[in-house]
């Protein structure tokens, strides 16, 4: 029987990990970018794979549940065939509590997790959770949650593409369609969908984040105020993110970052002297839905689009590349509804 054809377009996480479970199932498999692998919001440097809270379930949470508790073996198989690190890790996420309110929340949240979560992981609050720094909580609790992990983006999406190589695929410039094609074409693809459509599927949101030269590898990350805070296994400590609607260049770093940094140092003083290593700002790709897009193309009869993992692209990533491989090479169609296309049309 002949080897089923996959060419994915766009070499960002999603492109990549479908592109992985594909060749995994014996397509032969090319991914095609310009710009080469991880050159836009996948090329980052923060990886806090962080899940919902665990209340108010439906199709879009239990999605995520899967894919993060997908995620140890993802990689562990990536890395194997590549001989390189992604700089994958679950070693869970600790939060401050700040108010009697919250600290109300999170006591109802633990028992949502141990009812939606299971054995596979848990959501606790706690007065002295396992950190190897922690910020100061005012209610003296943390919440410490064990589903979280980390991963490094650039790390990872170097991993996949050494991966692929192994498995005998192509992930060049440019090339000729063949077979089955994917659009995971990031800001791009959706800028080029609401032109063709005339009206806005999603849009480009510029986030900055910055590298650290602080290690503590096999601590659990924190989220203070909306900040995510990420020590790397290579000894660096990731600093993440704004979300910017309004912004003059893409790319560029400015005074926003520099308040990222301030506070990161204010919330925990061991980061205080620790120098910034690495500045960083990309535009991540947000369908209209929020939702990552995945499914039929919109507009590309008999072809296919996973786009729109803003902020979430590498912990989806998993899920993601199964569910597009279960499509494509099966014509086996597992993808919630909420995730369609046209929940963003």
């Amino acid at each position: 029987m002949a080897r089923a054809e996959v060419t994915v377009l766009g070499a960002g996480i999603f492109g990549l990990s479908i592109a992985w479970a594909c060749a995994q199932r014996g397509a032969k498999v090319q991914v095609i970018d310009p710009a080469g692998p991880g050159a836009g919001a996948s090329g980052g440097i923060v990886g806090a794979l962080a899940p919902h809270v665990p209340e108010n379930w439906n199709d879009k949470k239990a999605f995520q549940l899967d894919s993060l508790l997908m995620a140890g073996t993802f990689w562990a198989e990536v890395e194997e065939a590549s001989g390189l690190s992604s700089g994958y890790g679950r070693l869970g996420r600790v939060q401050p509590v700040l108010d009697d309110k919250a600290l109300s929340l999170a006591h109802a949240r633990s028992e949502g997790a141990a009812q939606l979560w299971g054995a596979h992981a848990m959501w606790h609050v706690t007065r002295d959770p396992t950190a190897a720094f922690l910020p100061t909580s005012p209610t003296g609790f943390f919440i410490h949650d064990t589903l979280s992990a980390r991963v490094h983006p650039r790390k990872a999406c170097t991993c996949l593409v050494a991966a692929l190589r192994a498995r005998g695929a192509g992930v060049v410039l440019d090339g000729n369609l063949a077979g089955h094609v994917v659009h995971a074409t990031g800001v791009s693809g959706l800028e080029a969908l609401s032109g063709a459509l005339g009206k806005t599927v999603g849009n480009g949101v510029k986030g900055q984040g910055a590298l650290l030269g602080f290690c503590a590898p096999e601590t659990p990350q924190l989220f203070v105020n909306g900040l995510h805070i990420v020590p790397h296994a290579d000894g660096t400590t990731a600093i993440g993110s704004t979300s910017e609607r309004e912004f003059d260049d893409a790319t560029s770093t400015d005074d926003q970052l520099d308040a990222l940094v301030a506070r990161a140092r204010q919330a925990l003083p061991q980061l205080e002297t620790a120098p910034v290593l690495e500045r960083w700002a990309a535009l991540r790709p947000r369908s209209r839905s929020r939702a990552p897009m995945l499914g039929a193309h919109p507009v590309h009869k008999g072809q296919f689009i996973a786009n729109g993992g803003f902020k979430i692209g590498f912990g989806m990533a998993p899920k993601v590349a199964e569910v597009m491989a279960d499509l494509v090479l099966e014509d086996r169609d597992t993808i919630p509804n909420g995730f369609k296309p046209e929940a963003s049309l």
